[in-house]
């Protein structure tokens, strides 16, 4: 099989509007299920923000004290790998290595600050079961954040968990365009996703999740991010 095999021949990607300011406790679930009309094979992107506001992960902090975050960040993190004046980079219970163990002070209220979800593939689980239980259909659900890369100016999205479809496209065994067997080749496709739908989210907008139309079936199988994606301290040549 080639490559060209496995891609899709085009994407439709598009936010899903007027979904209300979340507080801890809503269902949020339930709100994205009753958002909009989902097809079989859609993926529902979802920010982490969102996620982590509506199953209450959020903290009081002084909010006169601009550096007031920094001992949450020491408590999240299971282990700090650099300081550079207030940046952090720290590796966080799930395996994630970013900056401040991912806690954040955008679009939450002045005196919070919102930690990562406790499991975003079990967060990203529940809402695809209720899409399911509403719609009667099958979709994959992506929960992303942004996050800086090494050696890379600027961010993007990623996946920190995801549900029903493969967070891994293994391209190993398979043929490039010229016939040659491709050796090492996996793709994070949760990730690529992932940053596509934040195309059309944005970062200031209000615009929580997106739908992204187009991928092929043979995507959508079991897999979470934890177990396909955050890479063994024992495979990590920076560790």
């Amino acid at each position: 099989m080639t490559i060209d095999e496995q891609t899709p021949t085009g994407l439709n990607i598009f936010a899903i509007p007027d979904i209300p300011e979340i507080q801890p406790g809503d269902d949020l679930a339930a709100m994205l299920a009753s958002s909009t009309i989902y097809l079989p094979h859609d993926v529902l992107v979802v920010t982490q923000k969102v996620v982590s506001k509506a199953e209450g992960q959020l903290v009081a902090i002084d909010p006169s004290d601009p550096l007031a975050h920094k001992a949450i960040v020491e408590q999240e993190s299971v282990r700090i790998l650099r300081r550079r004046g207030e940046l952090i980079i720290s590796e966080t219970a799930h395996g994630f290595v970013c900056a401040n163990a991912g806690i954040d002070l955008s679009n939450v209220e002045r005196g919070q600050a919102a930690l990562l979800p406790v499991d975003s593939d079990r967060s990203a689980r529940r809402i695809r079961d209720v899409v399911r239980a509403q719609q009667g259909i099958e979709i994959g659900v992506i929960i992303s954040d942004t996050f800086g890369r090494p050696w890379r100016r600027g961010v993007t999205d990623v996946a920190i968990g995801s549900a029903g479809i493969g967070p891994i496209l293994d391209l190993r065994g398979t043929e490039d365009s010229l016939g040659r067997e491709l050796m090492v080749t996996e793709v994070a496709v949760v990730d690529e996703i992932a940053a596509a739908a934040e195309l059309v989210m944005g970062k200031s907008t209000g615009l929580p999740a997106a739908v992204v139309r187009g991928i092929p079936a043979d995507w959508f199988r079991t897999g979470s991010v934890k177990d396909d994606i955050v890479r063994s301290p024992a495979d990590d040549l920076f560790r």
